[in-house]
């Protein structure tokens, strides 16, 4: 089954041929940005153009209609009215494997249900599976197609399902931010054929993909959502991102995607019963996706005893309330580890019992590898199950060295080396907003989450993230009793 289904959906996120329906000759048209988007991003397959009269667009030789190209189309952009569309798909004659439908007008307004079912008869008797309508279109970069001008150029582990397109836009931007790479990214809209089961099959049999992430306003089939869900036993992370959980939230989606969103309950009970993380916002979203493309899931000894160390006292107190109630326990160290601690002899205004609050003082020592000694304890006598290693930007502008941020985390890495596999390692860079602090905080966070370390902003978003991975790890726990 996992080769049938890769195969099946090779030619979407490998296209080598790409039809082009809407484009101009005046070039101004959202399909010829298409063109220009995918040229830009390293497409080296052909490019047709579809257009009635016109006989070349952006220097590409135009064609007709969707049998008439030289070659069988694997993807087909379609951005042309609503009504045009079931003529179009009709007369591609089995010759177009994917036709994603950029148009709106259809499901998602009373008056376009019918050309809806229309536009799937239409599709099959062409022979072409459709994607939305009323999408924006697939990101994928192993087959150098783009829907969005930002967007990560490497091929990564994550792999999205949304059913908004301009959530869609939002989860690249934002996550190219932050360090996510994706296996790629396909918006389907109102899914009026293929849907977010048959893509989550997808990216649960393919190979690049080791996460994946969902926003889904509703699942047309919800019954087979959980049978592939429950069948895979969580085997990869799935993330869901449910748009519609309240009454009020249910009629935007209905009013957005023609979707009936369903009863909340039944999505509690679908993360009960097979695994799937839910999640309540998109930066939360793109946080607990960060973490499972950084680090790997322990279900031996899921995570639950957490160690924070870095500069900020007030800080570490408001994180050991949110973390416990988060299901996390930031409890002090034993007489053993806090003998070790003593016995380093740390400038006075160190606290060592967990949280570890080191001022800027405390942290430069030796250009910031005192934290080698200060974590070797940590790790070797405290045996934490993660740790959240928290610094405060702004309080080192000025004051340090460049390299003593460089020589904290390469410590913590080296600690980390000698115990593999027993800790998560967690970095929050938190700073004011000034511009200079964070240009050198994007810098920062980009080297670091190379480096297989998540980054965040603040310590209450590592610690959804963490409560994530918990959630995912207790879950692949319990399936090895």
């Amino acid at each position: 089954m996992s080769d049938s289904v890769i195969e099946a959906f090779r030619p979407l996120f490998e296209p080598k041929t790409v039809a082009v329906v809407g484009a101009s000759t005046k070039g101004a048209a959202l399909p010829n940005v298409f063109i220009r988007r995918i040229r830009e991003f390293g497409y080296t397959g052909a490019i047709y153009p579809i257009h009635p009269s016109a006989g070349e667009i952006d220097g590409l030789k135009a064609y007709r209609n969707l049998g008439e190209t030289p070659e069988p189309v694997d993807y087909a952009y379609i951005a042309i009215a609503a009504a045009q569309v079931p003529p179009l798909l009709r007369e591609a004659r089995g010759r177009v494997r994917f036709a994603q439908v950029i148009s709106s007008g259809f499901g998602e307004v009373d008056e376009g249900r019918e050309l809806q079912d229309e536009l799937v008869a239409a599709a099959r008797a062409g022979g072409a599976r459709l994607i939305g309508p009323n999408c924006l279109g697939i990101y994928t970069p192993r087959g150098r197609v783009t829907f969005t001008e930002i967007g990560p150029e490497e091929t990564g582990p994550v792999g999205i399902v949304s059913q908004s397109g301009g959530l869609g836009t939002d989860i690249i931007r934002r996550g190219l931010s932050r360090g996510l790479v994706f296996s790629g990214l396909i918006t389907v809209g109102n899914c009026a054929d293929v849907g977010p089961n048959e893509l989550l099959e997808y990216f649960g049999a393919d190979p690049q993909t080791r996460v994946i992430g969902m926003y889904i306003e509703t699942a047309r089939d919800g019954r087979r959502l959980f049978e592939i869900l429950r069948a895979t036993r969580a085997a990869k992370p799935v993330v869901i991102l449910k748009g519609g959980r309240t009454s009020q939230g249910r009629a935007a989606a209905i009013s957005h995607t023609g979707s009936l969103a369903g009863d909340d309950r039944a999505w509690v009970a679908l993360s009960k019963q097979t695994g799937c993380v839910l999640v309540e916002t998109l930066d939360e979203f793109i946080d607990t996706l960060l973490i499972f493309q950084t680090l790997t899931p322990q279900p031996r000894h899921p995570t639950r005893r957490v160690a924070l160390f870095g500069n900020g006292g007030g800080a570490s107190v408001l994180a050991t309330d949110y973390y416990a109630r988060l299901g996390l326990d930031v409890t002090p160290f034993g007489k053993e580890a806090v003998d070790a601690l003593v016995a380093l002899k740390l400038p006075p205004g160190t606290s060592i019992t967990n949280p570890v609050d080191c001022p800027v003082g405390t942290l430069q020592q030796d250009d910031g590898r005192v934290a080698e000694k200060i974590l070797e304890i940590i790790y070797g006598i405290g045996k934490p199950d993660a740790l959240v290693m928290h610094l405060n930007l702004s309080a080192f502008a000025g004051r340090t060295k460049p390299e003593v941020l460089d020589n904290l985390v390469q410590a913590a890495l080296r600690v980390q080396a000698r115990y593999p596999g027993q800790a998560h390692f967690v970095l929050v860079l938190r700073s004011d907003g000034e511009p200079a602090l964070e240009e050198r905080k994007r810098a920062f966070r980009a080297s670091a989450v190379a480096l297989g370390i998540p980054v965040y902003d603040e310590m209450a978003d590592a610690g959804r993230a963490l409560a994530a991975l918990q959630t995912h790890e207790r879950f692949k726990s319990s399936r090895r009793l």
